[in-house]
């Protein structure tokens, strides 16, 4: 089954973070910076970073140990790690260099946010707790830290939306502020005040008599999106036989063309919707947009009916 993209945080507890991101982009004096300097960022947290690779076993075991009961345990493998008492942070260098910048931000989060400081002295961090569908609270509002202070507040949405709307805007942006392609992709489509969304789909696997499947990931959708049409109920997977899976880039191709499709909003109208499609070696996104919203009046797909 496919995982809804959420922060899950209230509009309070929202603000309460943005604010929290916006004290250390000032306090850095990093607005307006790309990329966003991290190590300064860190350094006004008054948090450091310990450059050894040391997240092994051995070394998992004692900070565990002086944690006691005061140890928030990853759920998996260790990729960060947070010593509340030494404010020190630790990540794991086998990380590509994007993502260990946000798992960065991330534990810098936990030692900046005033009402997080004193809850843990040690905070572990893996794949799930930084998963934007499955993270709790403690660890959504870290998320959410990271990526308003990343992107720069409101800086990326501003700046994609004084582009032609498309898949290439949040992927040429996201080198400018050192983010991954899919944070940036759904930082696009998140904070867009069209009606879009973007289907992440694993890569492609080849599958007798069908050509290949391509396992719906995540969905992420904007605001207006989802008042237009609701909660959709996407298929698990899509071949090449339907309109969406027709649009995977195959081969050494990275893209296809925009292709017209219709959506049923939430009261039963169709709408026309223009998709297109990128590929990067990990995931393949479709971008999604109602038409009427980039006319300032949505292939087609019948789902769910």
């Amino acid at each position: 089954m496919s995982k809804s993209d959420d922060s899950g945080l209230t509009p309070p507890q929202y603000a309460r973070v943005r604010a929290e991101a916006e004290r250390a982009l000032r306090r850095a004096d990093a607005l307006n910076r790309f990329p966003t300097p991290v190590s300064e960022i860190m350094a006004a947290a008054k948090v450091e970073e310990v450059y050894e690779d040391v997240l092994n076993d051995g070394f998992l075991a004692r900070m565990r140990k002086k944690a006691g009961a005061a140890l928030k345990s990853a759920l998996s493998k260790v990729i960060g790690l947070f010593d509340a008492r030494s404010r020190l942070v630790f990540i794991d260098r086998t990380l590509h260099i994007v993502k260990q910048t946000f798992v960065r931000l991330h534990e810098t989060g936990h030692g900046f946010m005033t009402w997080q400081r004193d809850l843990y002295a040690i905070v572990e961090e893996c794949a799930q707790t930084i998963d934007p569908a499955i993270a709790d609270l403690f660890d959504r509002e870290a998320n959410v830290f990271a990526s308003e202070v990343l992107f720069q507040l409101d800086t990326f949405s501003m700046e994609a939306a004084e582009k032609p709307f498309g898949i290439l805007v949040p992927v040429q942006l996201s080198s400018k502020y050192g983010a991954s392609i899919y944070a940036s992709v759904r930082q696009y489509v998140s904070k867009n005040t069209r009606a879009c969304a973007v289907l992440v789909l694993n890569p492609p696997q080849p599958v007798e008599d069908e050509g290949f499947r391509a396992g719906l990931r995540r969905v992420v959708a904007s605001q207006k999106f989802t008042e237009l049409f609701g909660d959709i109920k996407w298929p698990n997977h899509f071949t090449p036989d339907d309109r969406i899976g027709a649009m995977v880039p195959l081969g050494t191709r990275r893209m296809s063309g925009k292709r017209t499709i219709q959506l049923r909003g939430r009261n039963g109208d169709r709408h026309e919707c223009m998709a297109e499609a990128f590929t990067q070696k990990h995931q393949v996104f479709v971008l999604i947009h109602a038409v009427r919203t980039l006319t300032k009046s949505t292939v087609i797909v019948s789902v769910g009916g």
